[in-house]
């Protein structure tokens, strides 16, 4: 038998074990807290996402996400875009309507315009991106097969190419194609601009300076404090959070920088939001389903717990380094009717610190330790994984549930890229 400090020594070596082969370590607050460390009890048979879970139709204060089903296009999930048949020879020259070219490469609610990535000539609308390269004189230098091709389906001559395939997607049919061709031979003019903020290549990036913190600066704070009372809230079992964290400010003051983890229990990579799901059905019976108001105020209390901690998440273990490779490879994936990948906006080897439009594109890194996070332009709280689901959404893909395996592996992927940056939540972007 092992008693005193060796007891205590034992037990702490034990439970190091026992954690690192069967799953998430719980710590209750209080003397002996480090020897008290046990497996955190999880349900485990029940998706963590809404029982009726379908695409978010609008954000709490109105703003709609589209509703579109686009089954025929690759999703993180499955793969299913066709690829490109190569080119079509056209005969030359491609006639076309000019005027309703341009029109149709202003259009906005058509895959977000050619203006999103291209500046277009001296009638170029405010704001444009610089994604893609000045066509200001592209047709002073291009044929008309090539530009026929090019817009119809870049892949023909670039795999790589961010561009959406316009025409082999149907954004666009044959006829409107022939017309933004015969509008962009009209440009043959390089284009200055007058105002540098007009110009992408000039323009002065965004620069968050609110304090998140400020409640009056940041309606998320607000949540904290109800995550704070539903922590102290009695469930239908007749315990609270606080029945076993007595202690909270102290046992969790890193727990959210250590997330997410690698559950072998569910085989997948849970967060913050989904264990606090498992972990209350488990413990007080209360329903907090992922995303839902509840569920939301809890994650962003127990990561304010955490603030100024140094993001450094588990990856100690085959699978947990497993998960973050394949949560890389899911981010080169395309994706969506628009034929994108994370790392076409969010990487400097690809379009990270340009311009879509007037959105300004940013690397992975620094865009995870403030979640959840106040959107100031959908007047909403975005948890990491609502985020992931507007990127899908947002290149015509058919975005998963919160709880999907493969959100969880680009969450882990994005938590070792981000490691050292210290959690600061509630956040505040636009």
């Amino acid at each position: 038998m092992i008693s005193g400090k060796k007891s205590v020594a034992a037990l702490s070596v034990l439970a190091a074990a026992f954690t690192l082969s069967h799953g998430f370590p719980v710590q209750a607050g209080g003397i002996g807290a480090q020897a008290a460390r046990q497996i955190a009890p999880l349900e485990l048979k029940r998706s963590a996402a809404p029982a009726t879970w379908q695409r978010q139709k609008v954000d709490s204060q109105g703003s709609s996400w589209p509703q579109t089903d686009w089954a025929g296009y690759s999703t993180l999930k499955n793969t299913a875009t066709p690829g490109p048949n190569g080119a079509m020879h056209m005969t030359t020259p491609i006639d076309g309507d000019a005027a309703r070219g341009r029109q149709l490469a202003f259009d906005r609610t058509r895959g977000g315009s050619c203006v999103a990535c291209h500046v277009m000539g001296k009638d170029t609308p405010p704001q444009p991106g610089n994604v893609g390269p000045d066509l200001s004189s592209v047709g002073a230098t291009r044929s008309d097969d090539w530009l026929f091709n090019y817009v119809y389906d870049p892949r023909t001559y670039n795999a790589a190419s961010i561009m959406p395939p316009w025409g082999a997607h149907r954004i666009f049919n044959v006829a409107e194609i022939r017309d933004i061709v015969a509008f962009l031979k009209t440009l043959k003019t390089p284009h200055a601009f007058g105002d540098p903020q007009e110009n992408p290549v000039t323009r002065t990036p965004p620069r968050e300076t609110r304090d998140n913190l400020d409640p009056t600066e940041n309606p998320a704070m607000f949540a904290l404090d109800r995550g704070k009372e539903l922590f102290g809230r009695t469930g239908p079992q007749g315990k609270s959070c606080t029945s076993c964290h007595a202690n909270p400010e102290r046992a969790f003051k890193q727990w959210a920088a250590q997330m997410p983890r690698f559950e072998p229990r569910l085989n997948k990579v849970l967060g913050v939001e989904e264990f606090i799901t498992r972990h209350a059905r488990a413990t007080t019976a209360a329903e907090f389903p992922m995303q839902e108001p509840e569920n939301v105020a809890l994650s962003i209390y127990l990561h304010n717990l955490a603030n100024g901690t140094p993001l450094n998440p588990d990856l100690t273990s085959a699978s947990a380094r497993q998960a973050a490779a394949a949560g890389r490879l899911l981010m080169q994936k395309k994706v969506g009717q628009l034929n994108m990948a994370c790392v076409d906006c969010h990487t400097k080897e690809r379009h990270a610190f340009k311009w879509a439009r007037g959105q300004y594109l940013v690397e992975s890194r620094g865009t995870v330790a403030h979640f959840p996070t106040w959107r100031t332009s959908r007047g909403d709280i975005w948890d990491i994984r609502k985020r992931f689901q507007w990127c899908n959404v947002s290149v015509r893909a058919n975005d998963l549930p919160p709880d999907a395996k493969e959100y969880g592996d680009i969450e882990m992927a994005l938590a070792e890229l981000n490691k050292g940056e210290k959690i600061n939540s509630p956040g505040i972007r636009h």
